[in-house]
This record gives structure tokens, sequence and C-alpha cells, in this order.
């Protein structure tokens, strides 16, 4: 049976240890506030900041996080959020032992995903999320002289089908659906940011070679047991390629189920937060991509000016918001460059997988008016993945939304299911040592 642990007198707890959470953690610990960092990866750096023996070559940046976070944070690492049995206390488990956290002051910075749409084919096996591909390569997974293809939409094509190619495999071309007009804006945008600049370039020098194509994006996948190939429509024409893999995103989701869970107030698919990065709950702040997507630095930012904010510092986060408000509008030009065009939504035939947990086809879900009745009659959304991938894409697709949710936030053990709430109190680093 699970242990159940009890975490008393932290002033201040973050919620996920990507680039904002650690941002968060460090300037609320170096302010003075006594803070514990959770989440359910056994390493700091979200998957933005990912690597494995093999690729760990970290940037400047973040070593520099890195160094400032071990030196004053005291990390749950391996901890998967998933209840509030009541106001101030989060639920935590590992397979050995579940934990409340009690706090005064919460910051989540819970991330992003991966946006996946359905396509005849989709679940065939190596056809991959872009960001999947790129963690399981860096976890181990072969990928030299492998042919890829790389599609979807977002900045992330670009940078995946560099670091494949740095990783020995074939970039045979990357297909990205937006047309070629909305990019050239976007470069435009970026010309006033040099370090975005910079970083664009530095991809595209890396695959001068590999083809880019624009109004591009997969219709079909076919393979027997594997993927063979992919069928593109290549600005309305089709075209048929034969490869290894299909790293495939259609840019990022914000996760706000905890935020949800938790009463925060959603807007536009995105938490709401005011100038402090605080949410319409008091004493709960939320830096990063759940506040919508905008890239690492303004993650950084964001995570910066909450655990400041937290620790009581006001002044010196009012120095990050100028900061802040130049990447805000870099974030709101890259959503309007990775617009879902309207022609996506005819991507699925009535046979196709929408749920893939529950096996459930999309012409049977789209039988119904709402996301409610579609989980009732066809438990679609109830698999292990709780929504996470035919949610979003029932988003895009129906222009549904899920109306709730319920504890637990992710899958759990029936034994921290039923913990009690009478723990015995632990200190925070006897926890840490378990």
């Amino acid at each position: 049976m699970s242990r159940h642990l009890r975490v008393e007198s932290l002033q201040t707890l973050v919620v996920g240890s990507g680039p904002a959470g650690i941002a968060a953690a460090v300037c609320a610990a170096e302010n003075g506030a006594r803070v514990g960092l959770v989440d359910d990866n056994p390493h700091a750096g979200g998957q933005i900041w990912h690597s494995s023996a093999k690729y760990s070559a970290h940037s400047g940046e973040e070593s520099r996080w890195r160094s400032r976070l071990m030196a004053s944070i005291i990390q749950l690492q391996g901890w998967s959020v998933f209840d509030q049995p009541s106001p101030g206390v989060l639920r935590a488990e590992r397979p050995d032992a579940v934990a409340d956290l009690h706090y005064e002051n919460l910051i989540l910075a819970t991330g992003a995903r991966e946006r996946f749409l359905p396509f005849p084919g989709w679940t065939l096996p190596n056809v991959l999320g872009a960001g999947a591909l790129q963690a399981m390569v860096k976890s181990g997974l072969p990928i030299a002289g492998k042919r890829v293809v790389i599609a979807g939409t977002g900045p992330l094509l670009l940078a995946v089908a560099a670091f494949l190619k740095s990783a020995g495999a074939v970039a045979l071309c990357v297909c990205e659906q937006s047309p070629f007009v909305r990019l050239l804006r976007f470069a435009f945008a970026l010309a006033s940011d040099p370090g975005k600049l910079g970083d664009g370039l530095r991809y595209k020098t890396t695959c001068w070679n590999v083809p880019f194509h624009t109004s591009t994006w997969p219709i079909e996948a076919s393979g027997d047991r594997a993927l063979h190939s992919v069928t593109l429509s290549v600005r309305g024409k089709t075209r048929r390629v034969e490869c290894d893999y299909l790293a495939c995103g259609f840019h990022l989701v914000p996760n706000i189920e905890l935020p949800t869970l938790l009463g925060c107030r959603i807007e536009n698919g995105a938490v709401r937060v005011n100038q402090w990065q605080q949410t319409s709950k008091p004493g709960i702040y939320c830096a990063g991509e759940p506040t919508g997507i905008g890239g690492l630095e303004l993650s950084l930012i964001e995570g910066q000016i909450a655990g400041l904010v937290a620790a009581g510092k006001l002044e010196k986060a009012r120095s990050l918001f100028g900061r802040r408000s130049k990447l805000a509008r870099f974030a709101a030009s890259l959503a309007q460059a990775f617009t879902l065009r309207a022609e996506l939504k005819s991507l699925p035939q009535d046979t196709t997988l929408l749920c893939r947990c529950e096996d459930v086809p999309y012409g049977v879900v789209r039988q119904h008016r709402s996301w409610r009745s579609a989980k009732l009659h066809t438990r679609c959304g109830m698999g292990p993945c709780q929504g996470r991938i035919c949610g979003a894409a029932t988003e895009f697709l129906l222009g549904w939304t899920a109306n709730s949710i319920r504890p637990p936030v992710f899958p759990a053990l029936i034994s921290s299911l039923a913990a009690s709430q009478d723990g015995h109190g632990r200190d925070l680093e006897a926890i840490h040592n378990i």
C-alpha cells in the first residue's frame, strides 16, 4: 500500500518544472520563500529542456537556470498532482507514496502539449508527434538513416527537422499548413527580435537542403503493420512520399486541466491572469504556456514575475513588465501566423478513429451535439489520456469544449484515490529523500 505523507509550511508551491516553473521557483526561493517544486517527470526541464546523455549540451541560459535551481530549491520530481482534497492542498502520488502538499501561494506552470488532428492512418505505428519523436530520439530511439516527413504547423517543425538531421535522420521535407503570405508576415515580426531571428536562421541553415512546403498537410498515412508512405496535399495537388516516420503536430495546446479543476477562469482555451500573473483565484498564479502559447522567453519572464510576486517583491516583478509586453506581441503574431486553416476540418473520414483510447470513430462522435453527450454515449475522452488528444481535436473540428474537469486530473492508483487525509506530518526534505 502507498504511504500517505503530509507536507506542511510551503510558502510557495510550483507545479511544473519546465522553464516557467524553474524561473518561478528560483525567483521565489532567492527572495526568501520556502519553495516546493513538483513535477511528474524524473528530471526538471520540461520537454524543451529535456535531454539525455547523448544530447546533454545545455544552452548558456538553460545552464544558468539549472544551477540556480539546484542551489536553492527542494524538488519533488516524479510526483504527479492529481487532486485538490481541500483549499490550499494538492494531492500528489508516486508508485510508492501519496502526499498532501499544503501551500500558501500556488504557481501553476503546467506547460503545453502537441495538438493532433485525425486523418486516415494517423494511428499507424511510426506516425508520431513532432515533439514526441524528438523526445524519443533524445531518450535513445535510433533515427540515423531513417526517412522522416515533418508536417503540421508551428515553429516546432523546423526545430525538429534540424534536430533530427543532426541525429542522422534523412529529413525528406517539412510540410507547413500555413500559406506563404502568413509566414512572410511572421518573418517580418521576427526581424524585430534578433534572438528569435537568429534561432530561425540557424534552423534554416541546418535544413538548407530540406524542402519546405507551405499550404501543405498530410491527408493519409499508409502501411500494413507500420507506416510506409504519406499522402500529402501540396498546394492543392496530391503527392505520395515513402518514409519510415511521420512527425506530425498542429502546434500546441495549453495544459489547463489542473487550473480548471482549481476553479481558475479560462478564456479562449487559456488561463486568464492579471498583470501580476494572478489567476481569478486569490493566491494562485499561472505562468508559461497555460496562459497562452508564447514560447520559451515569454515563459521564463512570466515565471519570474509569478515567483517574485509570490515572494512579495512587486517592484522587482514590475521591472519585467516591458519585456513581457514585447514578447506578448510576438506571441500574438505567432498565433496569427499558425492559425489552423478550415480545410483541415475535412481530414478525418467517418471511419477514422477520433478517440484512440476507446476506439471511437469520428463519424460516431460527430452525430452528437456536445462533448458531454459524446462522452456519455460513446466513451470518447474516457480513456487513459482523459480526452487530452481527442478533446483538443474536437475543439477544432466541432467547436466543442470540455464542460468540466473532475479529479483525478491524471490516472491515479486506487490506493491514492482512497488515501486518508490524516497522514502523519513529514517535512519536505523527508519526502524529498524517500
